[in-house]
């Protein structure tokens, strides 16, 4: 079992930056692949990142359209910690954001395809 819990969301004016960070506890975390995924009221939930374990130490990260050239993901095995780095954020990034994990390997794009997730964390843009 792994437990994935959020942090780092907040209010912050368009333009500026967030980092949200994802703690996993359980099983080896190196081998797990992360996602980030995000959901405004009375929509689905959206992918937003992926970090895909490639093998040994090294991971393949991908992204929504959206967010390509904004948002940067990335890991610490060490603190069994995941990121995401949030930049240029404007108005429609207001969400609640999600990690999420996976064992298995390939991009992972949708919520089916995801195991475990965290509890959400508030991200409010303010224009």
């Amino acid at each position: 079992q792994v437990q994935l819990v959020e942090s780092g969301g907040g209010l912050v004016q368009a333009g500026g930056s967030l980092r949200l960070s994802c703690a996993a506890s359980g099983r080896t975390f190196s081998m797990l692949n992360m996602g980030w995924f995000r959901q405004v009221p009375g929509k689905e939930r959206e992918f937003v990142a992926g970090l895909e374990w490639t093998g040994g130490n090294t991971y393949l990260a991908y992204y929504a359209d959206s967010v390509k050239g904004r948002f940067t993901s990335s890991r610490d095995n060490t603190k069994n910690t995941a990121y995401l780095q949030m930049n240029s954020l404007n108005s429609e990034d207001t969400a609640v954001y999600f990690c999420a994990a996976v064992y298995g390997s390939g991009q992972k794009r949708r919520q089916y395809e995801y195991d475990y997730w965290g509890q959400g964390t508030q991200v409010t843009v303010s224009s």
